[in-house]
């Protein structure tokens, strides 16, 4: 039977980099108490006889009733925000925990000899805002199954409100039915959620923003473009030299919005025709990409079969070098094949699904989204909005 207790990630130092721009630093940040309860008492000298309150009432100082004691206690009474993490990517939810100057939550995972789950919270959650950092990553079903009983347990833990912290959305791509007799498996997942306890999910770059509409509960759906936006900008790269690119047509939009941002950038468009899962043949280049640096976007990168191909069109067409930029690296084989062979100068990724050891290559550049899902908890926990700038892009209404 294996165990595994949070918090103990070690974080991965290969190649991991934070946005500088996002926010604050967490050094700035230690969690700061809303509450003013500590108001409430006057303190004397450390070696006065007591403390006094504004009631005109003295307490006695005790070792079990000293200031610092006191002072603890508003604390851990004030801060009511609790963050645990699954099993799926506990390096994240440590750098999260770290941002907003937190502890991980404790809390005890363990699956039996039959693969049945186990959780059990390690402190109490009771009246605290919870949220639970666990992507739906592969091994998908088992992730998922996992968020679903991490919530299940705090809900009879009689946690104030559940957040599930969702990096990234297993069966995203399940949103519609393209063939008759189809799931729409987004949906489903969607339903398990929200029966299962969970008073708001907070989600990375969904597939397609239609998913939202598939939770009966509040939904934060925030980008991970500012970070890769903020990498960029940091290369220096001319942008009269810059043309942007979607990879399919699906993704025009999040192109054009990417290009934007990106001094304006001009958009091209690979055409492609799929034939089955997992299989693509491009066909057709939208736009001039002659002699430019083409940004390819998108969402993910599962086998890599669209954005490979779509790269080696841009080179025919006279590209001088081109950048991979993605929020969610799946990486399903022959991924790392694909983009480890010299089509790419540069594939950036981020970190909301853990990559191992055996699958980095020297192209390869993660980035942190910890920073941004970090002040996004924050903001939820404290009733805010992000509608002020810095923060209009992290998308929170």
């Amino acid at each position: 039977m294996a165990s595994l207790v949070q918090p103990s990630p070690s974080l991965p130092a290969l190649n991991l980099r934070r946005s500088s721009s996002l926010i604050r630093s967490p050094s700035s940040f230690r969690f700061p108490v809303r509450c003013n309860a500590a108001d409430s008492f006057k303190f004397d000298d450390v070696n006065s006889a007591g403390f006094h309150l504004l009631t005109g009432d003295t307490v006695p100082a005790t070792p079990l009733f000293s200031k610092s004691h006191l002072e603890d206690a508003i604390y851990k009474n004030t801060t009511r925000l609790r963050i645990f993490s699954g099993t799926a990517n506990p390096a994240l939810a440590q750098e999260i925990s770290c941002y907003l100057g937190l502890e991980l939550g404790k809390i005890k995972i363990k699956r039996f000899a039959d693969g049945e789950i186990y959780v059990q919270l390690q402190e109490s959650v009771r009246g605290c805002d919870v949220f639970l950092v666990q992507p739906t990553c592969p091994p998908a079903n088992e992730n998922l199954m996992e968020l679903l009983v991490m919530i299940d347990a705090c809900r009879r833990a009689s946690a104030k409100t559940i957040t599930a912290v969702i990096p990234y959305f297993g069966y995203a791509r399940a949103d519609r039915k393209t063939q008759g007799r189809e799931s729409i498996a987004a949906k489903l997942v969607a339903n398990l959620i929200t029966q299962s306890g969970a008073d708001r999910v907070l989600a990375c770059d969904l597939h397609s923003g239609q998913s939202m509409g598939y939770f009966d509960i509040p939904v934060d759906h925030v980008y991970g473009q500012p970070v890769i936006l903020d990498y960029l900008a940091s290369k220096a790269i001319s942008a009269a030299d810059l043309v942007v690119v979607s990879p399919d047509v699906g993704g025009v939009a999040r192109a054009r919005a990417f290009a934007k941002k990106l001094s304006d950038a001009p958009l091209a468009i690979v055409d492609k025709r799929r034939h089955g899962h997992n299989v693509a043949e491009v066909m057709n280049l939208i736009g001039d990409v002659k002699g430019k640096v083409a940004i390819m976007v998108d969402d993910m990168i599962d086998t890599a079969g669209t954005i490979s191909k779509g790269a080696a069109l841009l080179h025919q067409e006279g590209a001088k070098e081109v950048y991979a930029c993605t929020t969610h690296a799946v990486f399903s084989p022959p991924a790392i094949s694909r983009l480890s062979s010299g089509l790419f100068q540069e594939v950036i990724i981020t970190n909301t699904i853990p990559l191992s050891e055996k699958n980095y290559f020297p192209q390869l550049t993660v980035l942190s989204v910890a920073n941004l899902l970090g002040e996004t908890i924050w903001r939820v926990h404290d009733d805010c909005s992000g509608a002020i700038e810095p923060f209009s892009t992290l998308g929170i209404d």
